[in-house]
C-alpha cells in the first residue's frame, strides 16, 4: 500500500505582511473620503452649484460606506476575504470612474455613493483578517498600524488632494482614487492569502440577523463601539467641517489647508511611536486611560478656546492634534477588546463596529450642517463626540466589574 501525502497546509501570513495589508486596505476608505475635501470649493464653481450640494457628495459617500459595511463583513465571512475584497473594490473603481467623468452634480453624487459602497470592504476585512490569524499582543500591535491608517487617512487625504488640486485641477483627485483602487486590486489578487473558511450560509438573512443580534447582545461590545464611535467618528465628522473652517473662516488656501492637516497625521504618528515605547510599562489598560485623558483635554480646549477667541490655525488644529495623539493610544487595545468574543463571526462584528463609527461621523456632519456656523459647529459637535468616547469607557469599566 502506498500512502498518500496530505495536501500542504497553506502557510499563514506573517505579522508584518498582515500589518501591511491591513494598513493598505484600511487606508482606502478614509483617504477616498477626505482627498476631495480641498477641491470642494472649486467643485462648487465648476458645477455652477451650491456649497450645500457639493457637501452632499460627502454625505452620499458616508451613507454608502456605512450601510454597505453591514454586507461587506458577512460577505467576507461567506465568500472569503479575497473574493469579497476584489468584488467590492471593483464596485469602488466603477464609482471612481463615474466621478472622474461627471458632468453634473447628480452624476458626482451617484459616483461617490458607489465609491462608498465599494470602499466599505477595506477596514472591515482588514480587522477580520487580523482576528482570523492573531490574538492578544500580536493583534494589538497590528491593530496599532491599522489604527494609524484609520486616523491619518482623513489627514493625508486633504494633503494629497490639495497638492493635486493645485497642480492638475479638481478632476485629478478622482483620478488618484482610480490609481489607488487598481493598486489595491492588484496587491490583493497576487499577494493576499485567504484566512477564513468560507461559509455561504452566513449570507442568509436569518444568519445575518442572528450574527448581528449576537454581537449587539454583548454589552461590552456596545461600550467599546461607543469609545471608537465617539473618537474615530469625530475624525470623520471633522473632515467634513475643517475645509470650511480653515479655508472659509481662517482664510487658508486649499494647498495650505492640506498642509495644515499634517498636524493631525503627525500627532497620530507621534502618539503611535510613544505608545510603542511605553506600552510594555503601562499595558493595554494604561494606554487606553492615558489616551482618553489626552482626548478629554483636547475636547475641553476645543470647546472653550473657539467659543471665547477668534478662530486661528492653532486654536483649531492644536486641540485636534491633542485628541489625535490620544486616539493613537486607545485604538489598538479597544479594537482588540471589541472583536475578542467573536472569532466565528469576525467579519460581521468588524462590520458592525465600522458601521457604528461611520454612523457617528455621519451624524456629526449632519449636526454641524444643522448648526450652520462652521466654527461654532466644530467647537460644539466634535467635543461632544470625544466626551461620548470617554463615557463609553466608563461604561465598559462598570460592565467589566460585573463579570
Amino acid at each position: 500500500m502506498t500512502s498518500t501525502a496530505p495536501p500542504p497546509v497553506q502557510p499563514l501570513m506573517s505579522e508584518r505582511r498582515v500589518a501591511i495589508f491591513g494598513a493598505v486596505l484600511t487606508a482606502i476608505g478614509p483617504i477616498s473620503m477626505a482627498i476631495s475635501t480641498p477641491a470642494m470649493p472649486e467643485m462648487v464653481r465648476a458645477f455652477g452649484t451650491t456649497e450645500a450640494a457639493i457637501k452632499l457628495s460627502l454625505s452620499f459617500y458616508f451613507g454608502g460606506f456605512a450601510l454597505a459595511q453591514l454586507l461587506a463583513g458577512p460577505a467576507s465571512d461567506a465568500f472569503g476575504r479575497r473574493k469579497a475584497t476584489l468584488s467590492f473594490m471593483a464596485i469602488y473603481l466603477i464609482g471612481a470612474l463615474i466621478s472622474v467623468f461627471a458632468t453634473s452634480v447628480e452624476a458626482l453624487l451617484i459616483g461617490r455613493l458607489i465609491q462608498g459602497i465599494g470602499a466599505s470592504v477595506g477596514v472591515t476585512v482588514a480587522r477580520a483578517i487580523v482576528r482570523d490569524l492573531f490574538t492578544g499582543g500580536e493583534a494589538a500591535r497590528i491593530m496599532n498600524l491599522v489604527g494609524i491608517m484609520v486616523a491619518i487617512g482623513p489627514a493625508m487625504g486633504p494633503t494629497i488632494g490639495g497638492l493635486s488640486l493645485a497642480a492638475f485641477g479638481w478632476e485629478s483627485v478622482f483620478v488618484l482614487m482610480v490609481v489607488f483602487g487598481v493598486g489595491i486590486v492588484a496587491s490583493v489578487f497576487f499577494l493576499l492569502c485567504e484566512t477564513t473558511v468560507p461559509d455561504r450560509s452566513r449570507m442568509r438573512p436569518a444568519r445575518l440577523i442572528a450574527g448581528y443580534r449576537e454581537t449587539l447582545s454583548e454589552p461590552r461590545f456596545i461600550a467599546t463601539a461607543l469609545i471608537l464611535g465617539g473618537s474615530v467618528g469625530a475624525l470623520y465628522a471633522q473632515s467634513t467641517m475643517l475645509p470650511f473652517v480653515l479655508i472659509g473662516a481662517v482664510g487658508l488656501t486649499p494647498t495650505q489647508f492640506g498642509l495644515a492637516m499634517l498636524m493631525q497625521s503627525g500627532a497620530y504618528f507621534a502618539g503611535s511611536l510613544t505608545l510603542k515605547q511605553v506600552s510594555n510599562r503601562i499595558g493595554g489598560t494604561g494606554a487606553v486611560r492615558l489616551g482618553l485623558a489626552f482626548i478629554g483635554i483636547g475636547a475641553l480646549l476645543m470647546l472653550s478656546w473657539n467659543n471665547l477667541l477668534p478662530a486661528t490655525l492653532i486654536s483649531i488644529m492644536g486641540p485636534v492634534a491633542i485628541c489625535t495623539f490620544g486616539l493613537a493610544f486607545i485604538t489598538p487595545q479597544v479594537v482588540t477588546m471589541a472583536l475578542a468574543p467573536f472569532p466565528h463571526i469576525a467579519g460581521s462584528a468588524s462590520a458592525l463596529m465600522g458601521f457604528i463609527q461611520m454612523s457617528f461621523g455621519f451624524a456629526g456632519g449632519v449636526a454641524a450642517a444643522a448648526i450652520g456656523s462652521p466654527v461654532f459647529a466644530f467647537s460644539i459637535v466634535i467635543p461632544t463626540m470625544e466626551l461620548i468616547a470617554i463615557a463609553g469607557y466608563l461604561g465598559y469599566l462598570a460592565l467589566a466589574r460585573q463579570h
